[in-house]
């Protein structure tokens, strides 16, 4: 069975609240001052039974143009809107500001009831038909029925129930991102329950038990009941009117405008990617960064109005802009938006939000980012999956994310986003795919790795390679180490680069020692030669040579690449010829006498302790020999 939601609209006094009442039976002037001056303020609900079984939900807003804010925040989920209009005074400028923010609103579907045609004559009332039906001329109730009614005589209340089921019957599925999000325009307190919280569940599902969070404030709670028409249920769907118990939160912690959501979905944001709608009505051009009032959901909130690539727009014109808020708003890809002036406030403008998460963008790039907002708001679902998913760069997004960006169904996503790694649009960095990352990001991160270690060469001929940790340091901060780990083993999977160790270099890079390096590398190499099994140290060996400290460190880094001298400590090394020459008479000895003590490999050498501790130890690391207490065995016997 649908859930449908019935929303009033109209100017003050042409009788949307009698109107509901002989539709329904409910009175939704519940106030003491809506009593006494005779006109709605707040919302008002009510069931409203059909034949077949069908119940649906009210929504009665009020008129007054102090309360049209109101009213916005009641056509929130509204599928299908009365427009009610009064025989004895016809349309009025409610009936044309409500009618505008319905339009804004995405509403596409209802019925027009003209009310009390108990003070008029039929001839009056054929006027007043005419009249209607050209000032409804090119919107969405053009085509609509014009029902005559009466909530004092009865009259044309059993033709309209009628009509309504009609409408109703071929209305379209509501969109239905899966994801729960009921925006609360109601908060008061029941004696014995505590908070209750109301509005249109929007999207998705809620069950008693479970734990919610309320937005953007972040107050997290447990539902202790529901109730939908009046009636306590186990859970709650999308299009429903609902009422939920909240445990163990105050009233007054929870605002009419914010959230009820699952933990973890969604994220507030206070700068909005829109497509942007200035009503004709505009008496002079909307300026950039003029200061507007905001509305979405049930929420209101001052905002400036960024124009992208344009300082102004003409009334009527459609454009791309970004609404910069000064209170965070918790809100999806597509969700509708209307706009009033800051002052007198009227209703401006409005339109849909293409990506709830915009970022401030750079007059250089200005036409890629124009480029992309035309994606995400003619595009097909592929399309913006893909836009979105390049826009968040290499730190990526998880699938709840592109769900919310895009206003997108998670079943209908996941098929999009198997069809997007099949055709390698999209890369997968963590096993359990939760983050994803656009494939041409992940290029862009390989292109920039091999620029950055080509610099490096460049600036470094005589250096083997960059280390690992220095390359990661120049990327930006939403490369992480997984992603950079994988961007650097598929390119030397491809032989573009070579890792060794901790360094990387690219694969045709070599260590070129030419002209006075090459005559460098010839006297360190005598140097060591000469030193035998006593070299100086490696800073000693710095000091040693007329040349830059970084061209003879370099050296070494050749001649230790080469094999040509050996390191035994951090700041010994040795040249290989005496190095295996000692190893021979090493074995010699260990043969003859099983073991070697510092004494005796003294009495081999000759050297001072300063070379004996480091010599021992590197033959133990080299696998040549084992300590066994405080002496050495040849390792192949010891293992026998």
């Amino acid at each position: 069975m649908k859930h449908i939601v019935l929303g009033t609209a109209g100017h003050v006094d042409h009788g949307k609240t009698a109107l509901v009442k002989a539709l329904t039976g409910v009175d939704t002037d519940r106030l003491k001052e809506e009593k006494e001056r005779g006109i709605t303020i707040e919302l008002g609900f009510a069931p409203l039974d059909l034949e077949g079984d069908q119940k649906i939900g009210v929504v009665d807003v009020p008129g007054h143009e102090k309360f049209v804010k109101n009213m916005v925040a009641g056509a929130t989920g509204i599928d299908l809107v009365i427009m009610v209009i009064a025989a004895d005074e016809g349309v009025m400028p409610q009936t044309r500001e409500h009618l505008d923010i319905c339009t804004l609103l995405g509403i596409r579907h209802g019925v027009v009831v003209l009310t009390k045609v108990d003070l008029v004559d039929e001839e009056w009332l054929s006027l007043e038909r005419d009249d209607i039906r050209e000032f409804l001329r090119g919107t969405f109730l053009a085509d609509a029925p014009i029902i005559p009614c009466s909530a004092v005589t009865g009259r044309g209340i059993p033709e309209l129930r009628r009509v309504i089921g009609e409408a109703i019957s071929i209305l379209e599925d509501r969109r239905d991102s899966g994801l729960f999000r009921l925006p609360i325009d109601r908060v008061f307190t029941m004696k014995g329950f505590g908070t209750v919280v109301t509005g249109t569940l929007v999207s998705g599902k809620v069950e008693v038990g479970d734990t919610v969070k309320v937005m953007p404030s972040q107050i997290q709670a447990k539902i202790r009941g529901i109730q939908v028409h009046n009636e306590s249920q186990e859970a709650a769907e999308s299009g429903q009117r609902t009422a939920i118990n909240l445990q163990g939160v105050e009233k007054e912690t929870v605002l009419r405008g914010e959230v009820l959501t699952h933990p973890g979905i969604f994220e507030s944001s206070q700068r909005l990617d829109v497509y942007l709608h200035y009503l004709r009505g505009g008496e002079r051009k909307l300026k950039t960064r003029s200061l507007v009032r905001f509305h979405t959901g049930t929420s209101e909130m001052i905002a400036r109005v960024l124009l992208l690539a344009r300082e102004e727009i003409e009334p009527g014109e459609k454009t791309f802009a970004q609404v910069l808020l000064e209170s965070p708003v918790v809100v999806m890809g597509r969700d509708r938006f209307v706009l009033r002036s800051y002052s007198p406030v009227r209703t401006i403008g409005g339109g849909e939000i293409l990506d709830p998460h915009g970022r401030k963008q750079k007059k250089r790039v200005i036409d890629r980012f124009l480029g992309e907002l035309e994606v995400l708001h003619s595009g097909n679902d592929t399309e913006r999956a893909e836009t979105i998913i390049g826009r968040t760069g290499p730190a990526g997004l998880s699938a709840w994310d592109l769900a919310v960006r895009m206003g997108a169904a998670m079943a209908d996503l996941q098929k999009i986003l198997r069809d997007l790694v099949q055709k390698k649009k999209v890369i997968l960095p963590e096993k359990d795919g939760s983050r994803i990352i656009a494939y041409p990001v992940y290029q862009a991160l390989q292109d920039r790795l091999l620029t950055e270690i080509e610099g490096y060469h460049r600036k470094h001929p005589l250096k083997e390679g960059m280390s690992k940790e220095e390359l990661r340091m120049i990327l930006p901060a939403e490369v992480d180490s997984k992603l950079f780990n994988m961007a650097a083993k598929e390119l030397e999977k491809e032989s573009r680069i070579a890792v060794e160790k901790e360094s990387v270099r690219l694969t045709g890079h070599r260590v070129s020692l030419k002209g006075e390096l090459e005559g460098l590398k010839a006297k360190i190499v005598q140097a060591y030669l000469k030193a035998t099994l006593s070299p100086p140290s490696v800073k000693e060996v710095l000091e040693r040579f007329d040349s830059k400290p970084e061209e003879v460190q370099s050296v070494l880094g050749v001649l230790l690449k080469e094999g040509v001298i050996v390191k035994v400590t951090e700041d010994l090394y040795f040249h290989r010829d005496p190095v295996n020459q000692l190893r021979d008479d090493y074995i010699r000895l260990l043969a003859k006498d099983g073991k070697a003590t510092p004494a005796t490999f003294k009495d081999l050498t000759g050297l001072t302790r300063k070379f004996i501790i480091p010599l021992m130890e590197y033959f133990d690391l080299t696998k040549l020999t084992i300590r066994v207490g405080d002496h050495r065995m040849l390792r192949e016997r010891k293992e026998k």
